[in-house]
């Protein structure tokens, strides 16, 4: 119960929050603030309340893999935007999503290599993006129920993972609360709103914020078995945070 009230404190904050941060600095500053923990750290704080380290270190695990998948959600999303409108960019980068995960669930890495992998396959996403050319507006303005409805849609599906994710075990749950729920919210009303080149931008923008979420749990699984879960935990945020604003420091486009 304290996850789900937790989820739904949290949802319409982080959605709002990005939301209207992608308005003021523009999309890219909105992907790269959904590239922190916001979710996936609290969880495994709750978690630790009634979990061994075992199984939170699984999770940690987990949690990392799934930026293998959350990085190919970002290039196939970018890539088919090009050439196609968002229902489909969706369809397929959530079964580009799903069929990483789906292969992440059976491979089994250790912390250290499994870090070093995830940044590479990072910053190969970050060079493969497609270039910005142009800033295409289709004339849509966003209305006041812009951010409302993305706020209920994004609380509704964090409600339907929560009263799932029980069933899933640590390694399962640990791969899919990389699900790029708010990242999808955001990326279509940019594709709908500035066009193709707005969502790259969402998608640009998360993929330099996920630097401050591997590093999260980097630090939080590597000290996790050396200290109190406390500490761990707070060390974890400390190192986000100092990445995240190194990363914004070089995000390119904070522009509108």
């Amino acid at each position: 119960m304290n996850i789900l009230m937790l989820e739904l404190v949290l949802a319409p904050l982080i959605i709002g929050s990005a939301s209207l941060a992608g308005r003021k600095w523009g999309p890219a500053v909105s992907g790269w603030l959904i590239g922190l923990p916001l979710t996936s750290g609290p969880v495994i704080f709750f978690l630790s309340l009634t979990q061994d380290t075992d199984f939170l270190r699984s999770s940690i695990l987990g949690t990392l893999s799934g930026a293998f998948a959350l990085v190919a959600f970002c290039l196939i999303y970018a890539w088919v935007a090009t050439r196609f409108p968002w229902p489909i960019a969706t369809f397929s980068s959530l079964l580009a999503f799903a069929v990483v995960t789906l292969l992440m669930q059976n491979i089994f890495i250790s912390l250290l290599p499994l870090f070093a992998l995830v940044a590479l396959t990072m910053f190969i996403g970050m060079w493969v993006m497609p270039k910005q050319t142009r800033r295409e507006l289709n004339g849509a303005k966003p209305g006041p129920w812009d951010i409302p409805v993305r706020i209920f849609l994004g609380t509704g599906f964090i409600l339907l993972l929560t009263e799932t994710a029980s069933f899933l075990g640590p390694r399962l749950t640990g791969l899919l609360s990389a699900i790029p729920l708010y990242t999808l919210i955001l990326t279509v009303f940019a594709h709908r709103l500035q066009g193709s080149i707005g969502a790259i931008n969402v998608l640009r923008g998360l993929l330099f914020g996920m630097f401050a979420f591997v590093s999260f749990f980097f630090a939080l699984g590597m000290l996790i078995e050396r200290t109190s879960f406390d500490t761990a935990f707070l060390a974890a945020i400390l190192t986000a945070l100092l990445v995240q604003g190194n990363t914004l420091r070089i995000l390119p486009q904070r522009t509108k």
